[in-house]
């Protein structure tokens, strides 16, 4: 019954149906009523309830697409690559098959994060422990202790519920915990309670931490290798929802160097530099493709690592363009602030000479919408990332007519 609730000061009510609304209305009216607080009303729920699709299958109908009432059936488009979930589940598999120490954990979302893949395979290294991301977090960090090499696979938007562990129990430890947060960025359909907007924000303040964005499919099979070989404290990576981009993948992940970057293009004279974290790196790439139509030559890199930072990648870029430009599928405090915060400590602002601008999600929770618009409606997109470079690109030819006015009206005044 509810003796410890009422040990605890609560008026405690239940357990009742919470499916027959003849009797849960009326407790909720006389609690609603009651002078005296706090009650606690045990109500019990199936979910899925009254829906026989939803009721066969507890794992279904959580998140969905358009689907057919009747069967149940989710209209699904034909996938052109594969989903980042599938990645990571088949990649944490072959790392396994080679190394009997990886475990994975997950919190009652094993499809959702691709750890069900790990459990056919390996079921006796697998550890679903419910909706609890507290005890995930410090359970990993239990068996890091012990020689294991934990895998923690949870959603960016859940880990929040487990971050006081990943604070005292992992990064303060400093403990070789692999964190896998799926649904990095906007997630469409699932919408603010699921969009992993803060993870970077949260995560980059945290001392021992190394914090990695994969900006494609094979960059995250790169990416959990390099989480597997990574012994020397916590590190994490993150990924989007949906289909990668289409692009070739390695037959084997290729362990990473810590805090090091990559140039995808950079033609001689550019003055724009993007740097890219995360999957809007394909944005990116086409924002450049459509300035470079009207003559402005621009460098496009992936920084890889918000944590550590590439120092080195970020000072050039800063010093050899006129315009720098960082995106990221995050809210403001994250990558882009670690890149201010890095040239405003170096210098590199002092004399003005690069305009600096950090593109990340709103300060609002948007609502539900394709990922797509949702991205556009967010200015992160290859449309808005032009308008961007085009409003603060200085011009060459008004800062000429200008010096010349000054030299002209310098000799008259002589």
């Amino acid at each position: 019954g509810g003796t410890m609730f009422e040990e605890l000061g609560f008026h405690y009510v239940g357990p009742i149906d919470g499916h027959n609304l003849e009797h849960l209305l009326p407790v909720l009216k006389n609690v609603r009523d009651a002078p005296d607080g706090p009650v606690l009303i045990h109500v019990v729920t199936q979910k899925g309830k009254g829906y026989a699709p939803a009721e066969a299958a507890a794992d279904r109908g959580h998140a969905v697409v358009k689907f057919d009432v009747v069967s149940g059936k989710q209209t699904k488009a034909k996938p052109n690559a594969p989903a980042y979930t599938r990645v990571f589940g088949e990649s944490l598999i072959k790392a396994a098959d080679a190394d009997d120490k990886v475990v994975a954990i997950t919190a009652a979302m094993p499809s959702g994060t691709g750890v069900d893949l790990f459990s056919k395979a390996h079921p006796d290294r697998t550890f679903d422990v419910g909706i609890a991301e507290q005890h995930a977090v410090t359970f990993a960090a239990g068996l890091a202790t012990e020689g294991f090499k934990p895998f923690c696979a949870i959603y960016s938007t859940f880990l929040q519920r487990g971050y006081d562990q990943l604070v005292h129990d992992v990064a303060l430890q400093n403990l070789p915990v692999r964190f896998a947060l799926d649904r990095a960025g906007l997630v469409g359909a699932d919408g603010a309670t699921h969009a992993g907007a803060f993870d970077l924000a949260y995560l980059c303040c945290l001392p021992n931490m190394t914090v990695m964005a994969a900006a494609d499919e094979a960059e995250l099979v790169h990416m959990v290798a390099t989480a597997h070989a990574h012994d020397t404290g916590p590190i994490a990576f993150r990924y989007p929802r949906g289909e990668g981009v289409g692009v070739e993948m390695p037959e084997r992940g290729e362990v990473l160097a810590i805090g090091r970057g990559r140039v995808i293009q950079r033609p001689e004279g550019a003055r724009v530099a993007l740097l890219s974290l995360g999957t809007r790196l394909a944005e990116a790439l086409k924002a450049a493709e459509r300035l470079e139509a009207a003559g402005i030559g621009v460098t496009v890199a992936d920084a890889r690592f918000a944590k550590p930072l590439d120092e080195a990648l970020i000072l050039d870029l800063a010093g050899s363009h006129e315009v720098l430009v960082t995106l990221e599928e995050g809210s403001v405090g994250g990558f882009g602030a670690m890149v201010l915060h890095l040239l405003s400590s170096r210098g590199a602002l002092d004399d003005g000479r690069v305009r600096v601008r950090t593109l990340t999600l709103p300060d609002s929770y948007q609502d539900h919408d394709t990922p797509d618009r949702m991205y556009a409606e967010a200015g992160l997109d290859a449309p808005s990332i032009v308008k961007v470079v085009e409003e603060i690109l200085p011009a060459r030819e008004a800062k000429a007519a200008t010096a010349s006015n000054v030299v002209s009206v310098a000799r008259r005044q002589r």
